[in-house]
């Protein structure tokens, strides 16, 4: 694992000891590998800080249903009594939000909906809120309630309750809502994220979660919230440095097939993103990569492939901070009952920076990530 070196600085006594910070290090842990635990607890027994530097809290697993590999989702609790809801984990947005029954759109109609009335602890806002998707969109306002995520308990913690959620993406949809895991700035708004609150609550040991995602339908699949489990993961993790706190947003330095160079030839910017189900880029690369592919469109303008060529055709490598990250026919290729199709899709995400590619839950199944908040980094390794 890349060791990034900082200092922290704890006072014992009348003397400044500077501390080296391993990457992902917790507060607690740094003092025990020195030493400076003992001492430290005495001076400070009621630490008024004490709530960004936790001692006793544990990492917490939200276990993840995987729907048909195309969306990935857990449950959550919202309010006294809590009141249950399914919701995508996703690191592409930053919000929160659930159905409220104030909304009568269709898709919330077939979903479990948020009831104030029904809750000891909400406290509401008038604050409007409005969030945009690639696949559907939702209105409505902001409110205050406890949150249970796992074996994590969070007070105050802002959220959207819906009272438009027009279309039919979200009518079909087997969760509730969303959960956005991106970071404060890109928060519609102003909403502080169910990520940042777990940290400045105290609620989880580490400053960062990490994330596994299971193939063809199996079970398994989860979010580490404060932690990460090396027996996800084959090798070493390699650290990947963020190039904007907004999306997990990294340089993809390009996109080859047999060491030719097919996309990105002279880098571009990406986001891990395990809300998008596909692969996705601008339109005139992701064309080329659909040829280099064999992949052609049909009557629906959908993407197919012949199943029978899966074996035959070419790994796609994706190639990220000098690594390379191999994308197999058999992780790119999706097959049903109705055949097989591209995972590649052409969509416009506009950014300062360019439009953006996106490495969803294709790329994701392969591969374990680390998001870490202490440092900005993702970190990648092959899935065991």
């Amino acid at each position: 694992m890349k060791l990034l070196l900082l200092l922290g600085l704890v006072v014992l006594s009348e003397c400044v000891v500077k501390v080296p910070l391993r990457k992902g290090e917790s507060f607690r842990n740094r003092l025990q590998r020195l030493g400076l635990l003992g001492d430290y607890l005495k001076k400070y027994p009621y630490n008024p800080a004490s709530k960004y530097f936790p001692t006793l809290a544990q990492s917490s697993a939200e276990v993840l249903q995987n729907y048909m590999d195309i969306e990935y989702y857990g449950t959550i609790s919202i309010g006294t009594p809590p009141q249950e809801f399914t919701v995508i984990f996703d690191t592409g947005s930053a919000n929160l939000w659930v159905p409220s029954v104030y909304c009568s759109s269709s898709a919330c109609t077939n979903h479990n909906r948020f009831n104030p009335q029904q809750s000891t602890t909400f406290q509401a806002t008038n604050t409007p809120v409005s969030i945009q998707y690639g696949t559907g969109s939702m209105s409505g306002f902001l409110g205050y309630d406890t949150l249970q995520v796992g074996n994590i308990k969070i007070s105050n913690q802002m959220f959207g309750l819906s009272e438009s959620e027009p279309g039919s993406f979200l009518y079909y949809s087997p969760f509730d809502g969303i959960l956005g895991l991106a970071f404060p700035s890109i928060a519609s708004s102003q909403a502080t994220p169910v990520f940042d609150n777990m940290w400045s609550q105290g609620l989880i040991p580490q400053n960062l979660f990490s994330v596994y995602l299971s193939s063809d339908g199996q079970s398994g699949s989860y979010v580490l919230f404060g932690g990460v489990d090396t027996s996800y993961y084959s090798g070493s993790l390699n650290w990947v440095p963020l190039t904007a706190e907004t999306y997990w947003q990294i340089i993809l330095d390009s996109i080859s097939i047999n060491g030719q160079v097919i996309a990105c030839s002279q880098s571009c910017q990406a986001i891990v993103d395990t809300g998008t189900s596909l692969m996705t880029g601008p339109t005139t690369p992701i064309a080329n990569i659909q040829y280099y592919i064999g992949a052609s469109q049909d009557s629906n303008g959908q993407y197919v492939i012949n199943c029978n060529n899966i074996s035959n055709m070419p790994t796609i490598v994706f190639t990220i901070n000098g690594v390379q990250y191999p994308l197999p026919p058999t992780a790119y290729v999706r097959q049903n009952q109705q055949g097989c199709s591209s995972g590649f899709q052409a969509m416009t995400l506009p950014t300062n920076s360019g439009d953006l590619w996106i490495l969803g839950d294709v790329f994701i199944r392969q591969y374990f990530v680390v998001f870490d908040r202490t440092n900005n980094y993702v970190a990648m390794a092959p899935v065991a």
